[in-house]
């Protein structure tokens, strides 16, 4: 993740305009590095630069804030994808619930199990497992 940053900075440098594909490409890295600080600045560079941002990017953002077990981060990142227009979809609902899970922050966990049910996303096992772990670490049984 740290070439990906330092060629990418090196593109801001010579002022050579990133397009989706590139930041999407860096987030994803930051993301598997738990990295998460550094993909929500990133996140905010293409907002400010009007830079479009899809659910791939939105859903790899949502990831690092749960590996770095900042739900609310991720539920912030959620509700930006709802303001954007962005689709919502299982990947970025699971990532969101798996960060609230990490979090014992269950009443948001099932908040946004009944938010996939009510946008008819498809629930799965990965779904309902983070669910109802996140009331087992919240204590709500």
């Amino acid at each position: 993740w740290e070439k990906a940053l330092q060629l990418f900075s090196v593109t801001l440098l010579n002022k050579v305009e990133s397009s989706m594909l590139t930041y999407s490409t860096v987030i994803s890295a930051l993301e598997k590095a738990g990295s998460w600080q550094k993909a929500l600045q990133l996140l905010i560079m293409m907002a400010q630069r009007n830079v479009e941002c899809n659910t791939v990017i939105f859903s790899a953002m949502i990831s690092a804030c749960e590996k770095g077990r900042e739900w609310e981060k991720a539920l912030g990142v959620l509700s930006m994808m709802v303001q954007r227009s962005a689709q919502l979809d299982s990947i970025s609902y699971n990532a969101a619930i798996s960060a609230c899970q990490k979090s014992s922050a269950w009443e948001m966990a099932l908040q946004h199990l009944r938010g996939m049910a009510q946008s008819k996303q498809e629930r799965s096992g990965i779904t309902f497992n983070a669910a109802i772990s996140a009331c087992d670490k919240g204590g709500s049984w």
